[in-house]
């Protein structure tokens, strides 16, 4: 995979040594410019939105994510409390699978709760009704696998052959329909507005009957809203027209596009080394730090990398860590290969900062929180190896 974003922003001008290594660095400027972006898109065209926790999920926004979008989405019990206690705004949460001793704090924390399948669904009714009759007020949904694979990379595909996400359209009959308030589907992965299209008109003819009985549809994330070139004005125009022939509210999911842009990883070259190519040893590890390096696998954008300049030999880049495959990859850097220097990849603070681990012992990196436009710089969270040890036994 590539990266479709990479645009540094003001932190082309942002001092590297003005936080400690590792560490993310965060724009709040650049947030808020995205959720302006998203929210005129709410506003023009009649929906609601929702911000993706398991995208970007740093609280201390929470505020400011509340006074732009209309709440969050959840991936289970811990994301859809965080929602609740640092989020305004509704609470939509989706689990491929629900466990039954979580379900009734998940009804009190949920306004939509959304199942993976009608047996699901069915099989804990009685946990519904009983959460309904203690006070508790919320919709169902049930998310829909639409068959219709607009996915680039087979593993990041909800449609893929055999998918575990959604229950199958062609399998839907009504009535799997009965206690269920609005249809889920989630199939697009940071693409543009086209693949949305297409699979609206794979989805509709199958679903146009049930509309009556519907209250909402939940278009999912892996929208690139707040992307340069995505096509907004086609988006609204979409939304508008949907929400006429349905009848029915309409939400989106975005998560990368909250933080598209919006935050680096600063890291410090620890060693430097020549094994037929300069080998640069760094505090930050795609392992630890970074693991959709590895996992997608993409390269990411190196801030004031010198690409294309013949003077700048490429240096490759690995983590700390002991794993051979901690390797971020080659880049021809912006200061001469010495221990010591400072680096920083680009977009960052999406996926990112919510996967970090502490394999091999290796430290969390920092979190900074920075406003390009008043250049206030604060520390938000520093761990330390209390961290690291309260996680093991």
């Amino acid at each position: 995979m590539e990266t479709r974003a990479g645009d540094p922003g003001a932190f082309a001008h942002f001092d590297l040594n003005r936080v400690p290594s590792p560490a993310f660095v965060v724009d709040a400027a650049a947030v808020r410019r995205n959720l302006a972006i998203l929210k005129d898109v709410r506003d023009r065209g009649g929906i609601r939105m929702l911000a993706a926790l398991k995208a970007f999920s740093m609280w201390s926004l929470g505020p400011t994510v509340a006074s732009y979008l209309d709440g969050v989405c959840a991936s289970g019990l811990y994301e859809a409390r965080l929602g609740r206690e640092e989020y305004g705004g509704e609470v939509a949460t989706y689990c491929a699978g629900y466990k039954a001793q979580d379900l009734p704090e998940i009804c009190a924390l949920s306004d939509h709760l959304i199942f993976n399948s009608p047996g699901q669904h069915a099989r804990f009714r009685p946990i519904l009704d009983r959460a309904r009759a203690d006070g508790h007020s919320f919709d169902v949904g049930l998310r829909i696998n639409p068959q219709h694979s607009e996915g680039d990379v087979a593993k990041y595909d909800p449609c893929q052959p055999h998918s575990r996400l959604g229950f199958p359209i062609g399998q839907l009959r009504p009535e799997h329909l009965e206690g269920i308030d609005g249809i889920h589907f989630h199939s697009l992965c940071e693409q543009d507005f086209v693949p949305l299209g297409r699979t609206w008109a794979a989805v509709e003819p199958s679903l146009k009957q049930h509309f009556g009985t519907l209250k909402w549809l939940n278009f999912g994330g892996g929208h690139h809203i707040t992307r340069a070139d995505y096509q907004r004005e086609e988006l609204i125009a979409f939304l508008q027209h949907v929400r006429a022939e349905t009848g029915l509210d309409i939400y989106l999911e975005p998560g990368e596009a909250v933080a598209l842009d919006a935050g680096i990883l600063v890291g410090e070259l620890l060693d430097v080394i020549d094994n037929d190519m300069p080998v640069a040893i760094t505090d930050i590890s795609a392992t630890c730090h970074m693991p959709d390096v590895i996992e997608a696998p993409y390269r990411p954008a190196m801030l004031h990398e010198r690409v294309g300049d013949p003077d700048a030999p490429l240096v490759r880049l690995g983590g700390p860590s002991c794993l051979a495959g901690d390797i971020i990859g080659d880049f021809a850097l912006p200061v001469r290969p010495e221990p010591g220097q400072r680096i920083a990849f680009l977009d960052q603070a999406h996926y990112s900062m919510v996967k970090t681990n502490t394999f091999n012992g290796v430290p969390l990196p920092a979190i900074w929180l920075w406003d390009s436009e008043t250049d206030e710089l604060r520390e938000v969270r520093r761990f330390d190896y209390a961290d690291f040890k309260s996680r093991l036994s």
